[in-house]
């Protein structure tokens, strides 16, 4: 089975991604220069390998012997979850085998957000923290370094697609009690932030 327009084929109830490519793109600097957030997007869906090094850059692992990941996390906890979703479905990213992990089925990008491009964007990226995952911190931590930590990885997606040629624009307008349900969070999970990423309306390629 394939995700729709992606060619990514499904095994053992996880879809594969390509090897992320780790070289090539802009230089940091250059890549800085040219991060923005841009709402016009081309409904085009994001290629295989686009897909992969985007995810990798998001929070990849960049030290296999530790796990350790793309993008800096408090106390090494790990906590924010990214969720994919797509024309086809929702999944989540999981970065120690860089495959992803169904979780639900259908179109759900209208919930991820309020405004009208999202329900067109190829791909809507849900940044879900999972704060059992943040042992001995206070309620108070928990929601400061759960977002500091999400920030990482929306800025991380940023320079990706600045890198890559691609449009992204990050959102906090979610309708999170719905978006929750439908993923099916329990009450220890927060749906953070949105990310909406692809092509740029009239300049897809």
């Amino acid at each position: 089975m394939n995700m729709t327009g992606t060619g990514l084929a499904q095994e053992s109830g996880a879809i594969k991604l390509p090897p992320p490519e780790t070289e090539g793109g802009m230089s940091l600097m250059q890549a800085l220069k040219a991060r923005r957030s841009v709402r016009e997007l081309d409904s085009k869906p994001l290629p295989p390998q686009v897909l992969s090094n985007l995810l990798w850059a998001a929070s990849g692992v960049n030290r296999p012997a530790s796990g350790q990941r793309t993008a800096p996390s408090a106390r090494d906890w790990r906590e924010i979850d990214v969720v994919v979703t797509t024309a086809d479905g929702a999944y989540r990213y999981d970065p120690p085998t860089h495959t992803l992990i169904r979780v639900a089925t259908g179109d759900i990008r209208p919930l991820t957000g309020v405004q009208d491009f999202v329900a067109a964007a190829p791909v809507n990226l849900v940044y879900v923290a999972d704060l059992d995952r943040m042992s001995e911190a206070s309620a108070e931590d928990k929601v400061f370094y759960s977002a500091t930590d999400t920030g990482f990885i929306a800025q991380n997606v940023y320079l990706y697609c600045a890198s890559a040629g691609l449009a992204a624009v990050v959102r906090g307008l979610v309708d999170r009690d719905a978006l929750g349900a439908t993923l099916g969070l329990g009450r220890h999970r927060r749906i953070i932030l949105a990310q909406s990423v692809g092509y740029p309306a009239g300049g897809a390629r």
